[in-house]
């Protein structure tokens, strides 16, 4: 009776806490959104200074990146609290995705090296803003962990579109890959610092968008670098 009390109240404690995030995530969007909305004004007043509009540029950057870890926070205490994460299907380009989704990670990361490949028919429907989410998240993990050139291939062939992020680096120790897609989870420790820290969420995000859109997603890792493929059905909304 002792052992079910504890468990009982660990997992009414754990919830708590899970509402408490979600609720703090969801509040923090509005205040969050007048920051950004006011800094996208700052940036094109003509009367600011250099200095002023760097500034501006720094404050849009870090509310950018806020809104990603909020966002992110958002899709987690969902999936732990049972909630299916919602989506809202409509015509897409993963073209455009795929080739935005590189304009923001170059622009973070002004240092790394990254390769675009498209091929097939990438158009579908899906939930734009998830799978923009996902196509950002995949190759940041490659930026934040891999060393050298990261590469990031789409193709659609068949009803299937196929997204391959690879990056170079050390492999991933064996050990670690059963619970990679697990959140909070690192199989080490990112070689930058910063907001490359993160909160050991991204992978875990990028799985439960897949799932949502009836994909799969996993990993590869040898000595020659590491490879995450994400395969997702060009019309996720009608298929079983």
């Amino acid at each position: 009776m002792l052992c079910e009390a504890v468990r009982r109240y660990a997992q009414q404690t754990r919830r708590i806490g899970d509402l408490f995030a979600g609720v703090l995530a969801h509040d923090l969007r509005s205040p969050l959104g007048a920051i950004l909305n006011s800094a996208q004004l700052l940036l094109h007043d003509e009367g600011l200074s250099s200095t002023s509009l760097r500034a501006a540029a720094n404050v849009q950057r870090g509310s950018m990146r806020m809104k990603e870890m909020i966002d992110d926070l958002l899709i987690f205490t969902r999936g732990r609290l049972g909630d299916v994460l919602p989506v809202s299907f409509a015509s897409q380009d993963m073209k455009h995705t795929c080739s935005d989704a590189v304009d923001k990670v170059r622009a973070s990361y002004p240092n790394a090296v990254i390769r675009l490949r498209l091929a097939g028919d990438l158009r579908g429907t899906w939930d734009g803003t998830r799978i923009g989410q996902l196509v950002v998240n995949l190759p940041v993990n490659g930026v934040r962990y891999g060393s050298g050139e990261v590469a990031l291939e789409s193709v659609g062939h068949d009803g299937q579109v196929t997204m391959v992020v690879s990056s170079e680096g050390n492999p991933i120790p064996e050990r670690a890959l059963p619970t990679l897609f697990d959140p909070m989870t690192r199989a080490s420790l990112p070689n930058r610092e910063g907001t490359a820290a993160g909160m050991g969420l991204g992978l875990y995000i990028c799985r439960c968008i897949t799932t949502a859109h009836h994909g799969t997603i996993g990993v590869e890792s040898t000595e020659h670098g590491t490879s995450v493929t994400v395969r997702i059905p060009s019309s996720p909304s009608i298929s079983d």
